[in-house]
C-alpha cells in the first residue's frame, strides 16, 4: 500500500522533546522488569525543546523505556512491505497493520505476531499522539496496558509496534459483529469491564498519576481469552501531583465519554476517567452506543435515557442488552448498574475510585444467580471416552432441575441417548450425563465456554 509519502513536517512536528534535566541520575533508573518507578518515570511535560532527528533518537534510546528500535526496512519486512493483506484499520493516528516478529529479525525478539501503527503525516495530533504513546507505554508496563515492543523513528516516518491483540477491540466486538453467535455473555463483559478498570487504577495510582482521558470501548483490545488491555495514549496526560487538585488541558476525546466538568472547564483528574469508565459500563449492559444518532431523540443520548433506570433498578430489565436473553446474575446487574450510576455522577468528588471500582466488579464475578437459560454441558461420566458437549435443549421442559449435595445448579437431561452398536453396550456401562450451571462451569473452565463462536 502506498503509506510512504514524503512530505514536510509541519514547524510544530519538528519538536521531538528530551528530558529538561538529562543529567539527572534519576533520569536512567528503572526496575529489573523493564518498568520504571514511579517516582523515577519521565513525564511528558519533562520534554521540551527542537532537536535533531540523531538526538531524538539517542533520547529515546534511554534505557528507562525498554523499547525496541526498529528501522523501517525492518518493518517493511514483518508487515511484506504493509501489504493490504495485513491491512487490520485505521483511525486518528493513522494505518494498523498486522505483522510478525522473531529473534531472527533482531536478537533479544520473542517471536510472536505485532501490529504496527503508522502516522498519518497530515494528522494535526499525529506527532504529540506518537510521542505520548511512547513516553507512557514505554515505561508503563502491566497486564491490562496494551505492551508496546518498539518504535520507529527515522527520516520523516513514525511508527509503532505492539503486540497483537487477536481480538480486536470491545467496540468492534460489542456493536459491529454481524455474526449471530457474537454476542458477549454476561460473565465475559463483567471480566473485560474488570481487565480495563484494573488498567485504570494501575495508571491513577501511580507516584505521578496518569489520567488516560480517551476511555472508551474502541480503546479496549482484547486477547484470544477476552483479557481487556487499555490501548491508544496519544491523549493522555500527567495527573496532578503535591497540592494540585487537577490539571488543565484542551478539551479533547470522544463525544458522549468526556466528564461533564472537562468539558465547562477543561480541568482534568483521575475522576474524568472514573466517568468515562462509567459510561462504557453502561454500554456493556445496555449493548448501546453512548451515542447513536438512528435511535429516537429521546433515546440517542445513552446516559440521560438510562439514568432513570439507573436510579430504579426494579425497572432494569428494560434497558438491559436483549441479546442477553435474559441469562445474567439479576443481582450482578443491579450492582453493576448502581455502579454505573456511581460513576456517571454530576459531582466528581462523589464518583468511586477506580481501585473501590475493580472491588466492587470482582465481587459480582462470585454471584452465582446467573440463568443457565436453555444453554447445558453435558459431562461423560467416569470411565468413558466420551468427550464433553455443549448443547441447546430446543424446549426447557427437557431439562431437568436437580441438585444434589448443595451443588450449583446441576441438571440431569432426559433425552435420546446416542445410538450405538451391540458390541458397544456389552462392555460399558450407561453413562450419566451431568449438567452444570452457568456459574459452576465458569469456575472450573473459565470463560471460553461462554465466549461468543468465531
Amino acid at each position: 500500500m502506498g503509506i510512504l509519502r514524503s512530505s514536510s513536517w509541519r514547524p510544530n512536528f519538528l519538536n521531538c522533546f528530551k528530558p529538561k534535566d538529562p543529567n539527572n541520575p534519576d533520569s536512567t533508573k528503572s526496575k529489573k522488569n523493564g518498568a520504571s518507578s514511579s517516582s523515577n518515570r519521565i513525564s511528558l511535560l519533562d520534554w521540551s525543546g527542537p532537536q535533531s532527528q540523531l538526538s531524538v533518537m539517542s533520547d529515546l534510546s534511554n534505557p528507562v523505556f525498554n523499547l525496541h528500535i526498529f528501522t523501517m526496512k525492518e518493518l517493511q519486512k514483518v508487515t511484506a512491505n504493509f501489504s493490504r493483506s495485513n491491512y487490520l484499520g485505521e483511525g486518528g493516528f493513522g494505518t494498523v497493520f498486522k505483522g510478525f516478529v522473531d529473534p531472527k529479525l533482531r536478537p533479544g525478539l520473542k517471536a510472536q505476531p505485532v501490529a504496527v501503527k503508522v502516522l498519518d503525516l497530515d494528522g494535526s495530533q499525529g506527532h504529540r499522539e506518537w510521542l505520548a504513546e511512547v513516553i507512557f507505554l514505554g515505561q508503563l508496563k502491566h497486564d491490562h496496558l496494551v505492551n508496546l515492543i518498539g518504535y520507529c523513528c527515522e527520516n520523516e516516518q513514525r511508527l509503532l509496534v505492539y503486540e497483537y491483540m487477536e481480538r480486536g477491540n470491545l467496540e468492534h466486538l460489542l456493536f459491529r459483529s454481524k455474526s449471530p453467535n457474537s454476542t458477549l455473555p454476561w460473565l465475559t463483559r463483567l471480566k473485560i469491564a474488570l481487565g480495563a478498570a484494573k488498567g485504570l487504577a494501575f495508571l491513577h495510582e501511580e507516584q505521578k498519576p496518569v489520567i488516560y482521558r480517551d476511555f472508551k470501548t474502541s480503546n479496549i483490545l482484547l486477547d484470544s481469552e477476552y483479557n481487556a488491555k487499555l490501548s491508544d495514549f496519544g491523549l493522555a496526560t500527567d495527573g496532578p501531583e503535591g497540592d494540585e487538585t487537577h490539571v488543565t488541558a484542551q478539551v479533547m476525546g470522544t463525544e458522549g465519554y468526556a466528564a461533564p466538568e472537562y468539558i465547562s472547564t477543561g480541568h482534568l483528574t483521575t475522576m474524568s476517567d472514573v466517568f468515562s469508565f462509567g459510561v462504557v459500563l453502561l454500554e456493556l449492559l445496555t449493548g448501546r452506543r453512548s451515542v447513536d444518532k438512528n435511535l429516537p431523540p429521546r433515546e440517542q443520548v445513552l446516559i440521560k435515557w438510562a439514568r432513570p433506570f439507573l436510579k430504579d433498578t426494579q425497572r432494569l430489565d428494560q434497558i438491559m442488552d436483549p441479546r442477553l436473553e435474559g441469562q445474567y446474575s439479576i443481582e450482578g446487574a443491579k450492582k453493576a448498574a448502581t455502579l454505573a450510576h456511581q460513576c456517571l455522577s454530576h459531582q466528581a468528588k462523589c464518583r468511586p475510585t477506580m481501585t473501590k471500582v475493580v472491588k466492587t466488579l470482582e465481587g459480582l464475578l462470585e454471584l452465582n444467580d446467573i440463568s443457565i437459560g436453555f444453554f447445558v454441558y453435558i459431562v461423560p461420566s467416569e470411565g468413558t471416552k466420551e468427550k464433553g458437549v455443549v448443547m441447546k435443549c430446543l424446549e426447557e421442559k427437557n431439562c431437568d432441575h436437580e441438585h444434589k449435595n448443595g451443588g450449583e445448579g446441576e441438571l440431569k437431561v432426559e433425552g435420546r441417548r446416542r445410538k450405538r452398536s451391540s458390541k458397544s453396550k456389552k462392555g460399558r456401562s450407561s453413562s450419566s450425563k451431568t449438567v452444570h450451571s452457568d456459574t459452576d462451569l465458569y469456575r472450573r473452565l473459565g470463560t471460553s465456554l461462554y465466549s461468543p463462536k468465531n
